[in-house]
């Protein structure tokens, strides 16, 4: 029951649409809460208007400017020291005439205000990840999707109505929770209607399709001009998505593996149906062995199961690790490219900076479907951390000693060397630290079985936005702190190095359906056999005939007197 079938290829393909406005929804903060050039405006009594600057402790996060734009005469002699200005003025760069900053003149001593909103979206998606990856797994996946759809309409549409700030952080806070629980159903949802030979690329076509929203997402902003129809326009095409109700079952395979036994029954049959099989040649067997089960109460699982379990509790542990590490560092290597200083700004344009995270993000990816297709995930994800490390560890460690040498006068290097050295190593840090929080991900929810697949999901992703979580905690202490974050993130990379050489390879395995079947996925050797070597670990099979013997004095009378200690006769 893979992809194979024309309805399951419609179902995949249902997966991937919505895609387009997750992107929009997850990258809107850049539009929403930009921090635009700003200049205060004042009349004299004879009604002529004078320029002042905007105090300088209102730009420490380099996101905004001080100074009027061009045309506009400059102050010779303006008190920075003061926010008393009665009327703000503005020019954003992102493409609109009004956003969240200007409407309520969220500068000077209400900057702060804005890291707050920032906080809000992605602290509702991490609870959100972990509250509805719990319930995916005990209702189902379909009824969070539709149940978050509806709420996502209400939350996002009434953001677009706030009166204040406060208002608008708190509903950006559910809007997140809601979106949450949209990409999480829609992940399980999509890896479990895969077969293992395409469950990768499905993914990522999903992952380009949202980056598309990424690209697109300057050319809405500019189209709405204004924030509250940006804020209307990303929400409003979710209201196709309440047609899923109807077109879109649940997933058959977390039926099975909960053992509701009636509800797959019939799935099979509507499957049949919409494929034009033949009920009595391709299903034949199936429905009544079912049938004889139907009596059987459901077995769901809680994502707390896991604890109890010796092998799959760890793995998890360390693609939550990963993925923290990997979104974490990220933020560190895009301030070193953007410039925490002014010196070491690359560009002070918007859309330069935007399209250049995108860019690297998209190249990533690019890049990690045919080292996975190549390495599979565990030597993938082995290899974009070793570069991550690289990458960090080099700016941290050369750079230092790159500036030591130019303080000395026949050195030859210039502080012009230290910063194309650092943009360089930004580059190769962005590129890697993005591939490893997706893959991450993607592995995640393949070991995960797919009794608590959604926990183990929402634990990584909650984990995934920790790690972007760090950026605007940065920049509220206005980066105090910055070398200390990093250097923690590296040491992170060179121990999840250590810990990724722990985990199972999944690729072309099928998923596990129980925890049991979790447990049975075993780590391998990064590199094949050679002919006729003895392999140093058992194969899956191996390892439960293996693990029977244990079992050997409650069932001695099941196994044959002559069976050896690899359980084969």
């Amino acid at each position: 029951w893979g992809a194979g079938g024309r309805y399951q290829r419609t179902l995949v393909l249902l997966t991937w649409v919505p895609a387009l406005v997750i992107g929009f929804s997850k990258f809107s903060d850049s539009f929403l809460l930009d921090q635009p050039d700003f200049w205060c405006r004042e009349a004299d009594g004879q009604g002529n208007w004078s320029w002042t600057l905007a105090p300088i402790h209102a730009n420490h996060s380099g996101n905004g400017s001080i100074f009027p734009p061009p045309g506009l005469p400059t102050p010779a002699g303006g008190n920075a020291s003061e926010c008393g200005c009665r009327e703000w003025h503005y020019r954003i760069r992102a493409g609109l005439v009004q956003n969240v900053v200007s409407k309520w003149d969220l500068v000077c001593d209400s900057a702060w205000k804005v890291h707050i909103a920032k906080f809000s979206l992605l602290v509702g998606l991490i609870f959100g990840h972990l509250i509805t990856g719990c319930i995916a797994d005990w209702v189902g996946r379909r009824p969070v999707l539709l149940f978050s759809v509806i709420f996502i309409l209400i939350f996002g549409l009434t953001v677009a109505l706030s009166v204040n700030v406060t208002m608008f952080s708190t509903l950006r806070f559910f809007e997140g929770f809601c979106l949450a629980g949209i990409v999480l159903s829609l992940y399980a949802l999509r890896i479990e209607l895969c077969p293992p030979g395409h469950r990768f690329m499905i993914t990522m076509v999903a992952s380009f399709i949202e980056m598309a929203g990424q690209f697109l997402m300057p050319g809405l902003a500019a189209l709405c001009r204004d924030w509250q129809v940006l804020q209307a326009v990303i929400i409003c095409p979710f209201l196709l998505m309440l047609f899923y109700w109807v077109i879109f079952p649940e997933s058959l395979r977390w039926l099975m593996a909960t053992q509701q036994f009636e509800a797959s029954k019939e799935l099979i049959l509507q499957f049949t149906h919409k494929n034009r099989m033949s009920t009595e040649s391709d299903i034949k067997g199936v429905v009544p062995e079912l049938e004889k089960e139907i009596t059987r109460r459901p077995k769901k699982v809680c994502i707390v199961k896991v604890v109890g379990t010796r092998n799959l509790w760890k793995n998890i542990v360390v693609l939550c690790v990963n993925s923290l590490t990997g979104y974490g560092i990220h933020h560190c290597f895009a301030k070193s490219m953007m410039g925490h200083e002014a010196k070491m700004a690359i560009t002070h344009n918007f859309y330069a900076d935007y399209y250049t995270m995108a860019g690297i993000a998209l190249a990533s990816c690019l890049a990690m479907c045919p080292v996975v297709g190549f390495l599979g995930r565990r030597g993938g994800l082995l290899l974009f951390m070793i570069l991550t490390a690289l990458a960090s560890l080099l700016q941290l460690g050369l750079l230092n000693l790159i500036g030591k040498y130019s303080q000395l006068p026949d050195s030859g290097m210039s502080d012009s060397v230290k910063d194309k050295f650092s943009v360089a190593f930004s580059i190769v840090g962005m590129f890697s630290s993005h591939a490893v929080g997706s893959l991450s991900v993607f592995f995640c929810a393949e070991i995960t079985p797919t009794v608590i697949r959604g926990g183990g999901l929402g634990l990584v992703l909650a984990s995934a936005g920790f790690g972007r979580l760090t950026a605007p905690i940065m920049e509220l202490h206005n980066q105090k702190g910055y070398f200390l974050h990093h250097v923690i993130f590296a040491c992170c990379t060179l121990i999840c190095i250590i810990c990724i050489l722990l985990l199972p390879e999944s690729k072309n395995q099928h998923l596990p359906e129980n925890i049991p079947d979790g447990e049975h996925y075993t780590r391998q050797p990064l590199l094949p056999h050679k002919k006729g070597e003895q392999p140093l670990l058992l194969t899956n099979s191996e390892l439960k005939d293996y693990s029977g013997l244990h079992d050997s004095a409650a069932v001695s009378d099941g196994i044959s007197e002559n069976t050896t200690a690899n359980g084969m006769k």
